[in-house]
């Protein structure tokens, strides 16, 4: 036996750590591990290198409105195409002074609203809230909050399909030259193609906006309801799309129109005398429900602001702000929704035509 052999054996062997840190069982423990998030995890779930990677497209997205920007897309702890985008927006900027909320097609309490709540608690020590005048982000899918949202406010809006352009050509390289060019006649022959088929434009959701004069954009599924509170807004709208690794945003007080004829205006989802059956409010965007007796009702889409309007049913959209008459959507003073011109309809009549969602239109 060789010196060497002998001193191999004779020497101790490297032992592995393998003691598991345990998660807190208390706040007061959870706020001890601030500093490095829950154990396991960074705060927030994700490194250090992404949110910083993530923040800064969201810098370049701010700088060019409706520019898609594309960024390194991490897997998340859910499939693609249920807010993943939308998650890694809002976890690189939550910081521990923020209150987050979450919307799932204007409920605070569905599975995905829910789940993605906790995971911020649990990971970034956040305060949570369904209230959406107390929250600085708010993560949406689907829904604009009804509440006008305030210059201290983030909205990250959750996107499946990021190119307007889509819906007329599937090759998005030839879309992005598009873009480069300004170049949308394809959009406009669409929409012409459209009213001479239908007499309107047969779009309920994703109805593409011209944002500052320059680029297209897809806002996202919103109804059109929701499309106008983009114009002229004090908050700043984040757009995000995890499985197609793109941000787009609008600023702060940017204009956004949607695109229509000077003989087709744009026009919003119309519920003709009907309202809310919880606090009967007849300016909110609603949904259209069947009990189990097969009653058809309608209610606010908006749960958190139906709450408040069964408790109070004069309260306005802007209760919470020092200033009266706010421009936020259908039924409040918008540019663009009182041109003074009403749109007349092929059998002659006055009356504006009706909108998608009560004629049962196209989904998105």
């Amino acid at each position: 036996m060789t010196d060497q052999d002998t001193t191999t054996e004779t020497e101790p062997r490297a032992t592995t750590d393998t003691t598991v840190v345990s998660e807190p069982t208390s706040i007061s423990e959870l706020d001890s591990q601030s500093e490095v998030g829950l154990a396991g995890y960074n705060y927030a779930y994700l490194d250090e290198h992404t949110k910083r990677e993530v923040r800064r497209s969201v810098l370049k997205a701010i700088a060019i409105p409706g520019h898609q920007v594309p960024f390194a897309s991490r897997e998340m702890p859910l499939a693609r195409g249920w807010g993943t985008g939308g998650i890694q927006v809002s976890m690189s900027l939550l910081g521990p002074d923020d209150t987050f909320k979450v919307i799932d097609q204007g409920s605070d309490e569905s599975v995905n609203a829910a789940n993605i709540r906790r995971l911020a608690k649990a990971t970034a020590d956040v305060e949570t809230t369904t209230d959406t005048t107390g929250a600085s982000i708010i993560q949406t899918r689907h829904r604009i909050p009804e509440e006008v949202l305030t210059e201290d406010q983030i909205l990250v809006l959750q996107v499946p399909t990021t190119d307007p352009l889509r819906r007329v050509d599937g090759s998005d390289a030839a879309n992005r030259r598009r873009h480069a060019h300004k170049d949308y006649s394809k959009m406009w022959v669409a929409l012409y193609e459209n009213v001479v088929e239908w007499d309107e434009i047969q779009i309920s959701a994703r109805y593409p906006v011209m944002v500052n004069e320059r680029y297209l954009m897809d806002p996202s599924p919103i109804p059109r309801w929701d499309t106008t509170k983009f114009n002229d807004a004090d908050s700043l709208f984040l757009l995000a799309a995890g499985r197609e690794a793109r941000i787009y945003a609008v600023p702060p007080h940017t204009d956004v129109e949607p695109l229509a004829f000077e003989d087709r205006s744009f026009q919003v989802e119309r519920f003709d005398d009907e309202q809310c059956h919880r606090c009967g409010s007849t300016d909110t965007y609603l949904t259209e429900v069947t009990d189990d007796d097969g009653v058809t009702r309608y209610a606010c889409n908006d749960a958190s602001f139906c709450e408040k309007r069964v408790t109070n049913p004069d309260l306005t959209k802007d209760h919470h702000l020092d200033t009266d008459d706010v421009a936020w959507g259908p039924k409040t003073p918008d540019p663009i929704l009182t041109d003074g011109e009403a749109v007349v309809e092929m059998d002659g009549s006055d009356e504006p035509a009706k909108s998608d969602a009560a004629q049962g239109g196209e989904d998105a």
